[in-house]
């Protein structure tokens, strides 16, 4: 006797879809979006979350190999881009930089510097000041590891069409309004919703 296949499962409900999380549009409003709409919204947002996952995940793999922090590791990049424009990095651009203290900064710094990574030198114009440089591996192992993410990133972007891509800005300048919005405790575009009970 032949068994019957057992009948596919629907994949669970995605839990950024407003329909499972927000049925009665208390805060995200659905008018003028029939199912299809809805389902490839969810999608992108989808696409978007695991997008940020491998970000996440390349960033803490470059963080292990060259044992170093968040803040190590923006702090190599901001010097490396500015040593590739021929410009001096002094300790007060970077703590300007990565938003921290002085005394913060020179911590940082010493860290790196006794791990080989920088080197401070007197500044080529300014005796009061020292310029900061990363070491030469440093350099290259940083170039091989976030480097390479980068230039997957780019050739992604690259091989959309010129008016693809000015959707993809449209729609990032889009997600940065609403992100710098909520973070001013602003309400949605579409206003706050009504009330039912009114």
């Amino acid at each position: 006797m032949v068994r019957e296949p057992e009948p596919a499962q629907p994949p669970a409900p995605s839990m950024l879809d407003p329909r499972v999380l927000d049925p009665q549009e208390e805060i995200v409003r659905r008018a003028g979006l029939d199912d299809r709409d809805v389902d490839q919204v969810v999608r992108v947002l989808e696409g978007l979350r695991d997008w940020r996952e491998a970000e996440r995940r390349t960033s803490e793999a470059s963080r292990r190999y060259m044992k170093l922090g968040e803040t190590d590791m923006r702090t190599l990049r901001f010097v490396i881009a500015a040593q590739h424009r021929g410009e001096t990095v002094t300790p007060g651009a970077i703590a300007a930089h990565l938003g921290i203290t002085s005394a913060s900064t020179t911590k940082m710094l010493d860290r790196l510097a006794e791990a080989g990574h920088v080197r401070r030198l007197p500044h080529p114009s300014d005796r009061r000041s020292l310029a900061v440089e990363v070491s030469e591996e440093t350099r290259r192992i940083a170039l091989r590891s976030v480097g390479r993410s980068h230039a997957h990133r780019f050739e992604a972007v690259a091989r959309l069409k010129p008016e693809e891509r000015e959707v993809v800005l449209k729609f990032l300048d889009d997600l940065s309004s609403s992100g710098e919005a909520v973070v001013n405790g602003e309400p949605p575009a579409n206003g706050e919703p009504s009330d039912p009970a009114e």
